[in-house]
């Protein structure tokens, strides 16, 4: 029993599972309780078995508790690494809880009690099929309950936090009967279960070289109406079109048409260009080294770099990011609604996120980044639905540019500045040269591809339900790549317009031409075109990774289930219908819990809350289910202003994103890479956004997308023509429901529309195959 006017300290015993925080945040605010956290393999010497010490550690770190909860996890009983320290509690007696009402029910494997005479009493079940599952027990000697359900989960319904009521009354009356006081001690070897943030972790002696042009700068900018006939690609054509690297986020469906009902509004409304990166700063960093790149405009643009050691950051990139950001916080002007002001925009490979989550990633032959932001302090926000842009500068005091804004101005009032020759003689969808038939032109630029082959597949889809029926994963979204093998274009990369081009120059389109395809026939609220880092990237995502505000509000948006637009499925109510079954909930379910669970281990117990669960939304070609879940950050108030917790602790906890992972995650991503084949996702399954300097960001989903690598261009051995490979990325969460066919479709369903943009012929089922 507790010692009076103290909480309850309990320890919950983590299996390394995706949804840990949901369980420890349930237990901290249901029973007023403290709750510390400690892995079941956990880095403490004297906590491993094999130590001489190991039982005496064991019993006076679990002396300081009230009671035990061993979380649940992937893998199996018989497998001593998947059990750890779990598989010693029953020689210690302490309350100990292991994982008609309605239960979210996640198991593979399941128990079966011997008889009346056994150690273990059945307390609950489930029928299916006809079969009795037991779904609760206890020991009939020991302080022992387990349940297989999950009462944590956001559908389970409010009967199962009684479950952990009355686990915790007996607990506490056990402790009574057998005189069993918590020790107050401080010294514990488990941890909170909210992770430190990241400013916290920064060393006193860190910071020398990042610190060096810290400024906190001046922020101005100036709003225009967006000019008459001029839309975002001519406003990028004309101020970034000799640069050799560009960024845009652009909301290519802002102009569509509003829907009937304002609720099924999918439309971005913002878009945003970044203008003068060659004269910015750069951060790069590869996963698995010891070191960020910092590029510095006074070393000559990207000539040459300082290398900083990640050891005064808790060895994380994302240390570094929040201490360089932190020097150089501005505040939003009041009154002002642009959701940039000036700060990092870039990319997160998938892989970072491996690393993040512990994945060991074998050794790489390239020194491609894995995080590549530049500190953008020129930009230009178009508001679409106010019709207006604010030009902005961020910038030093003593920056001899300030005219910049007024120069700019002036370039988009110009009369007919969005005339261009080039645009006219490209039609509007394609964008291939007037008068050129659609086949002669892809046959032209396109020397070869390699699809997903579809019998391989389905087996993939099979291995990863084998490995989910073994125990090892709830659910597993399996990808596979697309190489479209392309002659480069004629045309210099970095100039989106070229006034004195012919039909000539024009037969290999350009990435930018690309782009433009893209967004025309794939409108979404989150697409994007970036040339960074030495990668090329043409997105047309639908899918919001995570926003966040200056007030520490966050927002995750997980997208899972998808039914493709066609005769017999082309209204909402129809595709709500396809959608609402038990497979498509299962899907997004698995992934808003552990969404959940990424937001508690940041914003702490009770501030996670969720809305639109499971909502169908329409996109051109394909209906969606989403759900979003929001957090609230720990306030500044109950923590020093110089350790707060900001949007990129919620980042850092979140990648890779969940809805391209599965659960557990980090098991999941382990299983994947071998069923892949080792395969790096690269930029797909990534992230691209931007944090902004007043403390806002807004990142989204790498899908529906296709991308290069600048050092995959080669020479064609046959014809001397240079070639370029673009790798486009799909796939789906595979799950016991799940159809080895289905997952097939599902993931040519959503390869054809960047497939199409390198290819004019959409994918379609031979009878044997997808071709």
């Amino acid at each position: 029993m507790s010692n009076p006017g103290r909480r309850p300290r309990l320890l919950f015993l983590d299996a390394h599972d995706s949804f840990s925080n949901n369980i420890t945040s349930l237990l901290t605010t249901l029973l007023d309780a403290d709750v510390h956290v400690l892995p079941i393999d956990p880095a403490i010497p004297s906590l491993s078995p094999s130590s001489p010490t190991f039982h005496q550690a064991f019993a006076r770190e679990l002396s300081h508790y009230d009671a035990v909860i061993c979380g649940p996890g992937p893998g199996t009983p018989e497998n001593a690494q998947d059990v750890g320290l779990i598989g010693q509690m029953w020689q210690y007696d302490v309350p100990v809880l292991g994982e008609g009402v309605e239960v979210v029910l996640y198991h593979s494997l399941c128990v079966e009690i011997p008889g009346e005479k056994g150690e273990l009493e059945e307390l609950a079940w489930v029928e299916e099929d006809g079969e009795r599952l037991c779904m609760a027990v206890r020991h009939r000697e020991k302080p022992f309950w387990g349940v297989q359900y999950h009462p944590e989960s956001v559908c389970t319904a409010k009967e199962g936090e009684r479950v952990i009521l009355n686990w915790f009354e007996q607990a506490i009356r056990w402790n009574r009967v057998q005189g069993r006081v918590a020790d107050d001690g401080e010294e514990l070897l488990a941890q909170p279960a909210v992770r430190a943030s990241l400013l916290s972790r920064i060393q006193g002696g860190a910071g020398s070289v990042e610190q060096d042009s810290a400024t906190r700068g001046e922020f101005r900018y100036k709003t225009i109406p967006i000019p008459e006939d001029m839309d975002i690609v001519d406003m990028m054509e004309l101020l970034s079109g000799g640069d050799e690297e560009a960024i845009l986020l652009d909301s290519s469906n802002a102009n569509l048409p509003a829907p009937a009902d304002d609720k099924a509004d999918v439309r971005g409304r913002y878009s945003i260009i970044a203008l003068g990166q060659t004269e910015s700063t750069h951060v790069t960093h590869q996963a698995g080294r010891s070191y960020v790149e910092l590029w510095t405009p006074d070393h000559g643009g990207k000539s040459c770099a300082d290398k900083v050691s990640l050891a005064g950051y808790g060895n994380t990139v994302w240390g570094f990011l929040a201490a360089f950001q932190n020097r150089r916080r501005v505040q939003a002007p009041e009154g002002m609604e642009t959701p940039f002001m000036g700060g990092f925009m870039g990319f997160v490979t998938y892989e970072q996120g491996l690393e993040d989550i512990g994945v060991q990633i074998p050794p790489r032959s390239h020194d491609r980044p894995d995080v590549c932001l530049v500190w953008v302090t020129k930009s230009m926000v178009v508001d679409h639905r106010k019709g207006v842009i604010h030009v902005q500068h961020l910038f030093d005091g003593n920056d001899c540019t300030s005219n910049w804004i007024e120069r700019t101005v002036s370039a988009l009032q110009r009369p007919h500045a969005n005339r261009k020759p080039r645009d006219k003689a490209l039609d509007a969808v394609s964008g291939k040269p007037e008068g050129v038939d659609d086949k002669t032109y892809a046959d032209q630029a396109t020397n070869g591809w390699r699809l997903p082959n579809s019998n391989d597949y389905q087996r993939k889809v099979k291995l990863c339900q084998e490995y989910i029926a073994a125990g090892d994963s709830y659910e597993l979204c399996l990808t596979d790549q697309t190489c479209v093998t392309r002659k480069r274009s004629n045309s210099m990369e970095h100039q989106l317009h070229d006034h004195n081009s012919d039909k000539e120059t024009l037969e290999v389109p350009t990435s930018w031409q690309l782009f433009k395809r893209m967004r025309a026939r794939q409108p979404a609220p989150f697409a994007s075109y970036l040339r960074l880092g030495g990668v090329t990237l043409v997105s047309a995502s639908p899918e919001r990774f995570l926003e966040y505000d200056n007030d520490g509000r966050c927002s995750m948006r997980p997208m899972k289930g998808t039914v493709r637009k066609s005769d017999t499925v082309s209204t909402l109510q129809q595709a709500e219908q396809i959608l609402h079954v038990p497979k498509e909930i299962a899907e997004n379910l698995m992934i808003v819990d552990l969404v959940r669970h990424d937001l508690h281990g940041v914003c702490g117990a009770g501030n996670v809350g969720v809305r639109d669960l499971m909502k169908v939304e329409e996109y051109r070609d394909v209906y969606q289910m989403i759900t979003v879940v929001e957090g609230q950050l720990p306030s500044p108030e109950h923590n020093a202003e110089e350790i707060r917790y900001t949007g990129l602790d919620v980042l850092a906890a979140s990648l890779p994103p969940g809805s391209m992972t599965g659960a557990p995650k980090m098991r999941s991503c382990e299983i994947l890479h071998k069923i892949e084949g080792e395969q790096e996702r690269s930029v797909y399954s990534g992230v691209v956004g931007y944090m902004c300097a007043s403390g806002r960001g807004d990142w989204s989903v790498t899908i529906r997308s296709l991308f290069r690598w600048d050092d995959e261009r080669d020479a064609d051995s046959g014809s001397g023509n240079r070639t370029e490979t673009w790798r486009i990325g799909a796939g789906g969460a595979v799950t016991a429901l799940s159809t080895a066919l289905g997952e097939t479709e599902e993931m040519f369903t959503k390869l054809n529309g960047p497939f199409r943009t390198v290819n004019w012929d959409r994918l379609g089922w031979n009878g044997n195959a997808w071709e």
